[in-house]
């Protein structure tokens, strides 16, 4: 389970500095999540079964957690042992915040899981384009 997190999460992370180096890195920090919102809701609306409102709150959650995620992996000085537990208290943090909104445990996993679909899809040059739905 805790490896499923930590590839969530470095996928989130990989995804969002991917829109960063695209040119979103150079938006304020509002228009990204407006563009983040754009990308990612449809497909979570859609695939794991929230609605608009929680779409836009786990939008919000995954845009706050990157700032802190992205500096970890890219440490050269952290082991991955270490790496993986900082990721790991992340996506702790990550996952009540969540459950806050509040999603149950069957949603959480569908987000995750729709959140790793979108990563693969942007790797493969497939994905999602901001007001799309795929």
């Amino acid at each position: 389970m805790k490896k499923v997190f930590f590839l969530i999460a470095f996928f989130v992370t990989c995804a969002f500095t991917t829109v960063i180096a695209q040119g979103g890195g150079q938006m304020d920090p509002a228009a990204r999540l407006e563009r983040m919102k754009q990308m990612y809701k449809p497909q979570l609306i859609e695939k794991a079964k929230i609605t608009d409102a929680e779409a836009d709150k786990v939008v919000a959650i995954v845009a706050e957690m990157q700032p802190k995620m992205r500096p970890i992996m890219q440490d050269q000085s952290l082991s991955d042992d270490d790496k993986k537990k900082k990721m790991d208290e992340l996506n702790a943090e990550r996952t009540k915040k969540f459950k806050d909104i509040p999603l149950t445990d069957d949603q959480v996993k569908a987000v995750d899981a729709t959140l790793v679909e979108i990563r693969k899809n942007m790797m493969q040059g497939g994905g999602p384009r901001p007001g799309s739905g795929k």
